[in-house]
């Protein structure tokens, strides 16, 4: 049932709205997993960002494919707990602080072994819109011992105007999708995320919208 209803919402909602209403400059989309276990590393800006990854899988895989999301923001009431788990199929995560490795990752380490495909944002939360925050570690530690699991990276640029932190109104912009090359795994955090944060680095240069804002300074 739950499958269903994610590909119904993705069908007549989601994906009209991403490739109607936002105007996509996407670039390596064929790069993307379509097996698991497989995460893909994005960077944050707006709620929209999840969507727009989940957006560019056709709906017979749509299901395999969930976002790791605050527990704390789509847990916090009823509706919105039902709407992220049923119809989103979010991998809620626990960000205060109290919970020791082992059990923070055990749900996400369950959606691997089940061969899913998780979106992750290593900036652990939404920034500031188009503005990089600091990789976090989480990353790392999840997939540090398993080498069955590819790590994609992906960055977005445009989304955080489009539906902005703090709003509820959604306005259209042309936004970027660019994916990267499988990462290479490195044996510390710190090396991982200067890696990874480099590699965000080169795939901005390939956004139109950020040239086109650039040039307008």
């Amino acid at each position: 049932m739950k499958r269903l209803l994610k590909i119904l919402i993705f069908a007549l909602l989601i994906k009209p709205l991403v490739f109607i209403v936002l105007g996509l400059n996407l670039r390596g989309r064929e790069k993307l997993p379509h097996n698991g276990p497989a995460i893909i590393a994005a960077n944050h800006n707006s709620h929209l960002d999840a969507l727009v990854l989940m957006s560019l899988y056709p709906l017979s895989l749509i299901h395999k494919v969930r976002p790791v999301a605050a527990a704390d923001y789509f847990l916090c009431n009823r509706f919105l707990a039902w709407l992220s788990l049923n119809c989103i199929g979010i991998i809620p995560f626990n960000r205060s602080g109290h919970v020791d490795k082992e059990a923070l990752f055990a749900d996400c380490h369950a959606a691997l072994d089940n061969g899913e495909i998780l979106i992750l944002f290593p900036e652990g939360s939404r920034g500031d819109p188009e503005k990089m925050s600091k990789i976090k570690k989480g990353l790392f530690y999840l997939v540090k011992d398993r080498t069955d699991t590819t790590i994609t990276p992906v960055v977005m640029y445009g989304l955080g105007r489009a539906l902005p932190r703090g709003e509820a109104l959604f306005v259209p912009f042309n936004c970027d999708v660019i994916v990267g090359d499988v990462l290479q795994c490195f044996p510390t955090a710190k090396e991982f995320n200067e890696n990874l944060a480099r590699i965000f680095g080169q795939l901005f240069e390939y956004c139109l919208t950020r040239h086109e804002d650039d040039s307008n300074v």
